[in-house]
């Protein structure tokens, strides 16, 4: 999808008349920007006041860059110490499928050499994965041992659903042998590239017949020590396709990516393919109960904070560097929450005006917490619509009861699919700049 113009979707700064927002550019601190992105975050921060866009090689306090630019540039890029940056310099140890689940399983290891199978097995919320070529032959005595099984093939480097089938036979992936059956001219060629298959769930969570997954936003701040916050908001994608396991070869039944869905052929633009969060909490929690569904949003709470974890020893830290994640989460019939994947570059092109206004409240908070404007005082547990679930530690609600302070669950600050009153709660947090009016 083309990049949606603000002069058609407004963004939420957007209800300033001109003379305020210039007012609010005098007053605040001026912040210049660079943005590598043409999408929703590019109408964001030229709304937002104080910011200004700088081109080229102009100096920049804050580059909301694509992964691209910072492997080629942020090693040999001076970068002061107010300066922010959106992306950690090895970002891909936790958004690489194959260094991701490396990554968990290693965790687990760890935690059951530490403290015990019981707290080991708090990890199992990841398929089994094998990463192709080089575990083909642990894969196939896997494989054939669950004869019959469906797997899913995905590149380890891709989004948007490319690359990815199903498969039930091993024929269908004989280029993906162990090494040893390619030459070395093959083995260094950067082309050639590296996939993992996966148990694939057989048996999602359904709603009118359809299979849907997550999409829910995590901001880290920091990796040590880990400072991590929560969105209320996100949305559920759904397939245009009632779900089969009669036909695997039907990308429209099996895969969420909206990028996928938007090409089917009966796919109405009007309607899309989501729901918000919120909308699926309050259906989940109609059709089963609610502390089931309590439950369950504390399974999530789980993966996002054990992942983190997992990853926090080998992401090299840099106060400079912030990250906004976009997780996959898939429902099984039994309510079983499962990690499919983390990305470092969640889509921020919109594919609606609901869409584009979520998104924009994304952008719009993280921003808050990132917070160049130096007006958080570094002890608050929630901005706009972002909860800390974890601070070095995990994180408690005001009003958690002795039940859940002693709970095992590893966050319980978090507002995962609740209301998300962030216009009222921002005007009550954040005090005016001498000469400066509420915003």
């Amino acid at each position: 999808m083309t990049k949606m113009k603000t002069s058609g979707f407004k963004c939420l700064y957007g209800n300033q008349t001109k003379g305020e927002r210039e007012r609010d550019r005098e007053e605040r601190p001026c912040v210049n920007y660079k943005c590598g992105l043409l999408n929703t975050i590019q109408d964001v921060l030229r709304q937002r006041p104080g910011w200004t866009e700088v081109k080229e090689e102009g100096e920049w306090d804050f580059n909301w860059c694509d992964v691209a630019w910072l492997r080629e540039n942020f090693d040999n890029t001076y970068m002061e110490e107010h300066v922010r940056i959106c992306h950690f310099r090895n970002h891909y140890e936790l958004t690489r499928k194959n260094f991701m689940v490396k990554n968990l399983k290693r965790y687990r290891k760890h935690l059951e050499r530490e403290a015990g199978r019981g707290e080991a097995a708090r990890c199992d919320f990841f398929p089994q994965t094998f990463e192709l070529p080089g575990e083909y032959h642990l894969f196939v005595e896997e494989f054939k041992r669950s004869a019959g099984s469906t797997w899913i093939m995905k590149p380890v480097a891709r989004s948007q659903g490319k690359g990815i089938f199903l498969f039930r036979k091993l024929k269908d992936i004989t280029d993906w042998k162990k090494d040893g059956t390619r030459s070395e001219e093959q083995k260094n060629d950067v082309h050639v590239e590296s996939y993992v298959a996966q148990r694939y769930i057989e048996n999602p969570y359904l709603i009118s017949g359809r299979k849907f997954d997550l999409r829910v936003y995590v901001m880290v701040t920091s990796y040590i020590p880990l400072k991590a916050w929560l969105y209320r908001d996100g949305f559920a994608r759904f397939s245009n396709t009632r779900f089969s396991l009669s036909s695997i070869d039907d990308q429209y039944v099996h895969l969420t990516n909206v990028a996928v869905q938007k090409t089917a052929p009966d796919y109405d633009p009007e309607k899309g393919c989501k729901w918000q969060i919120q909308q699926l909490r309050r259906y989940l929690t109609a059709k089963h109960s609610r502390e089931t569904v309590e439950t369950l949003f504390k399974e999530i709470d789980n993966i996002f904070i054990r992942s983190l974890l997992s990853v926090q020893k080998v992401i090299i830290n840099d106060k400079h560097c912030f990250e906004l994640y976009g997780y996959d989460i898939l429902l099984d019939d039994c309510l079983k929450p499962w990690l499919i994947e983390v990305n470092a570059s969640p889509s921020l092109t919109a594919s609606s005006q609901e869409d584009y206004e979520m998104k924009c409240r994304v952008l719009e908070d993280t921003l808050h917490v990132v917070d160049m404007e130096a007006r958080l005082t570094g002890r608050e547990k929630r901005v706009g619509g972002y909860d800390l679930m974890w601070n070095d530690g995990p994180v408690y609600r005001e009003d958690a009861g002795p039940e859940t302070l002693s709970s095992s669950c590893f966050t319980a600050n978090t507002h995962l699919g609740c209301v998300n009153d962030r216009k009222r709660q921002l005007q009550q947090m954040f005090k005016p700049l001498p000469g400066h009016k509420r915003i």
